[in-house]
């Protein structure tokens, strides 16, 4: 589904990011995998080999929150490929309180990666995309972000930020034949779900009609729908995977 394909991936270290890294690779994609912890990336990339041998990865350490370091990815990427495809916008944090209780760090931290994070990410990216006439840019947002939650105003700000993104993007960028879609996860087996106290995260689950958890793999694979040309025809939509959880 995305043979010959150059995808570049956010937030590749872990959760979703990863997943995603393993299905795109897994669908002949070469794979750039952004990530700032460069030895958390390494490790990820032989995860991967190891499941997929034929796997073509590309390690890029990339801090999304300071735009010097996502010009300075891009540049990398120009350089060794000369055109991007896909970019799948992943990387997020989690760090909330009461609204009592947040602090400017907090505040700053948060919507600098994840919002920021993807505005500087998405101009870069529709550049080289628009060199070729075409391109797919999957923005993971979460369901915090379409619904909101107690406790989350930061998190749920910087996640709903992105909807107004993607819709604005597909709109200015639909003439270049680049697609920008919006993916809301739910509640996903990932190491910020498992942050949550036990009772929590009973909560959480009795709150999802299916009665389960999401894998990564989940999400991924509709990243991997978004990213191929099996969605065309879709732009500037909002697509959530979360098993009819309820907030």
């Amino acid at each position: 589904m995305l043979q010959g394909k150059i995808t570049f991936i956010t937030g590749a270290s872990r959760g979703i990011g990863l997943a995603s890294a393993r299905v795109f690779a897994a669908m002949g994609a070469t794979v750039i995998m952004a990530a700032r912890n460069k030895q958390l990336l390494d490790i990820a990339v032989n995860a991967i080999l190891s499941d997929v041998p034929a796997a073509i990865l590309y390690p890029l350490v990339c801090d999304v929150a300071d735009e010097k370091s996502v010009k300075s990815a891009f540049q990398t990427i120009f350089r060794e490929f000369r055109q991007l495809d896909v970019l799948l916008a992943n990387a997020g944090v989690f760090d909330d309180a009461l609204i009592g209780m947040v602090t400017s760090e907090q505040i700053q931290k948060v919507f600098s990666i994840n919002t920021f994070g993807v505005l500087y990410c998405a101009q870069y990216a529709s550049r080289l995309m628009s060199r070729k006439g075409s391109g797919s840019i999957v923005i993971v947002s979460s369901i915090m972000g379409s619904n909101g939650n107690v406790g989350q105003a930061v998190y749920s700000g910087s996640k709903a930020a992105l909807l107004g993104i993607t819709k604005s993007l597909a709109k200015e960028l639909a003439s270049q034949n680049i697609r920008v879609n919006a993916l809301t996860p739910g509640f996903i087996d990932t190491d910020m779900a498992h942050s949550v106290s036990d009772e929590k995260f009973a909560e959480r689950i009795a709150s999802i009609k299916m009665g389960r958890i999401g894998s990564p793999v989940e999400v991924a694979n509709a990243a991997l729908f978004l990213a191929s040309d099996l969605s065309s025809y879709i732009t500037g939509q909002v697509i959530g995977v979360d098993g009819g959880m309820l907030i």
